[in-house]
C-alpha cells in the first residue's frame, strides 16, 4: 500500500448508529409492560471507497447530515466502521472537535502537556516548544487560567496550535476554522498551506466553499452518507452548489 503512495484507504465502508428515540407517553406506558427497547437504526455512512495519497488536499463537502465528520472520525480512530476495510498509514492529528482532549478544571497550560501527550509528543519536546505553542494560540497572558472560562476562540486557538507543533503526517480539519476571527483563520489557513508543501495529507471539512476551492485540488461529495461525487475540486463543487440551488 505505501509503495503506490496511498495512506487512506477506504473499501466498502458502512457505519451505523443505534439509539433509542424519544417515545410518547403511550410508547413508555407500553415499554413499561414489554420490557423490551428498540432502537432507531442510522446509515451514515454507505459502502464508501476510495484512497487518499501523500500530500492530497482533499475537501468534505456536503450538507449536515451527510455524513462528513463520521467519515473523519473514522480516519483519526475515534470511531470504528461498521462493516469493510479501512487502513491509514500516517500520523493522524485530528482537529475535530472544539476543545477535545481539554480538561476544563486545568489550565491552558497543563492542557499543552495533556494533548501533547494524548498526541504521542515527548514531555521533553512540550517542555521545549510550549512558548511557541502558547505565542502562536495568542493567549500569553491566559497561560495559566483554567481553559473553562476560554472563549470558543480561545479555545481553537490553543488547539490548533498544539496540533500544528505535533509534524502532522495527515492532518484532519473539521470546521474548526469557522470559530474564532479572521485574522487567525488566516494564519491557520497559512500554517496549512506551509503543512501542505511539506507534503503532509489535508483532509478539509468546511461550509465556506471557496476557502476549499482555494485550498484543496480534490474533493468528496457526500449526499445521505454516500458518495455524490470524487474528483476534481471544481466539478465537485458545482454538483453540491447546484443542488443546494434547487432546494
Amino acid at each position: 500500500m505505501q509503495n503506490n503512495g496511498v495512506v487512506i484507504s477506504f473499501e466498502n465502508v458502512d457505519k451505523y448508529f443505534y439509539f433509542q428515540h424519544q417515545k410518547t407517553l403511550k410508547e413508555l406506558v407500553q415499554a413499561f409492560f414489554v420490557q423490551r427497547k428498540t432502537l432507531e437504526k442510522v446509515h451514515a455512512l454507505k459502502n464508501i471507497s476510495f484512497n487518499i495519497k501523500k500530500g492530497e488536499s482533499i475537501g468534505v463537502i456536503g450538507r449536515n447530515g451527510a455524513g462528513k465528520s463520521t467519515l473523519l472520525k473514522i480516519i483519526a480512530g475515534v470511531s470504528t466502521q461498521t462493516t469493510g476495510k479501512v487502513t491509514v498509514n500516517g500520523r493522524v492529528v485530528p482537529l475535530l472537535e472544539l476543545g477535545a482532549g481539554f480538561h476544563p478544571e486545568l489550565t491552558a497550560r497543563e492542557n499543552v502537556f495533556l494533548n501533547g501527550v494524548i498526541l504521542g509528543l515527548k514531555e521533553k519536546y512540550i517542555e521545549n516548544t510550549l512558548n511557541e505553542i502558547i505565542d502562536f494560540a495568542e493567549i500569553s497572558e491566559f497561560v495559566d487560567v483554567p481553559v473553562k472560562y476560554f472563549s470558543s476562540g480561545m479555545y481553537m486557538r490553543l488547539a490548533f496550535s498544539v496540533a500544528i507543533f505535533v509534524d502532522p503526517e495527515i492532518l484532519l480539519v473539521d470546521e474548526i476554522l469557522s470559530v474564532g476571527d479572521s485574522a487567525f483563520r488566516v494564519k491557520c489557513l497559512k500554517k496549512m498551506l506551509e503543512f501542505k508543501k511539506k507534503g503532509v495529507t489535508i483532509i478539509f471539512v468546511s461550509h465556506d466553499l471557496k476557502t476549499v476551492e482555494s485550498f484543496c485540488e480534490r474533493a468528496i461529495y457526500l449526499k445521505s452518507g454516500s458518495v455524490q461525487y470524487d474528483g476534481d475540486i471544481k466539478t465537485a463543487l458545482k454538483q453540491y452548489q447546484d443542488v443546494l440551488e434547487v432546494s
